[in-house]
């Protein structure tokens, strides 16, 4: 099914609270979505997974868009934590763009190659000296059916983080704009609107 069709077929709820809107999906095949968008641009913030194929993960979030949920686990809880200069990664979107922030990357910009791969249909980061390496998926192009194309990829490092911004082809702008169009046959519920609940 195409990514529109599913979003058409999604059971849907939409909420305006905290300057945002707030979409939530149901799936027919039981996955959920949450999504936020700016009001003023309809740029998405964030968006979220909900899997039911992974139990270890059952109530867990898994974030496509946006910075990560805090971890509000502790030591004994899970025993060992992840050290806390360990490079991850933050996918942000812009109107034209879609952009990775990894962070907790010491090195100088000469030792980043950021490629391309099309038949993996990722982005592949590695450096030089062989310290870092990643394949990054891209569910936007995906959804599209394109892979990624290296004359729409940029990259910069400033502040310990490398900064890579690709450029949104013309599909995936226009899916952009079909689910935005979707998603104003959904009603929306304004924060203060929402129904008291007796104690």
């Amino acid at each position: 099914m195409d990514w529109i069709a599913r979003v058409r077929n999604a059971e849907k709820t939409s909420l305006v609270q905290d300057g945002k809107r707030k979409v939530h999906y149901k799936f027919q095949d039981g996955e959920e979505m949450a999504e936020e968008y700016n009001l003023d641009t309809n740029v998405i913030l964030r968006r979220a997974w909900k899997r039911g194929n992974n139990l270890s993960k059952k109530n867990q979030w898994e974030i496509e868009v946006g910075d990560p949920d805090p971890d509000t686990s502790s030591l004994d809880t899970i025993g060992l934590k992840e050290n806390c200069n360990t490079p991850y990664v933050i996918k942000r979107i812009t109107s034209t763009a879609l952009e990775w922030r990894i962070r907790n990357l010491s090195y100088p910009i000469e030792v980043y190659s950021v490629l391309a791969d099309p038949d993996s249909k990722c982005i592949i980061v590695k450096t030089s000296n062989k310290k870092y390496y990643k394949k990054i998926t891209v569910p936007e192009l995906e959804r599209v059916n394109l892979a990624p194309d290296q004359k729409r990829i940029e990259y910069t490092y400033k502040f310990g983080t490398l900064i890579i911004t690709y450029k949104k082809p013309p599909e995936v702008l226009k899916l952009e704009r079909q689910v935005l169009e979707e998603l104003q046959n959904v009603q929306t519920i304004k924060d203060g609107d929402l129904p008291c609940k007796p104690s």
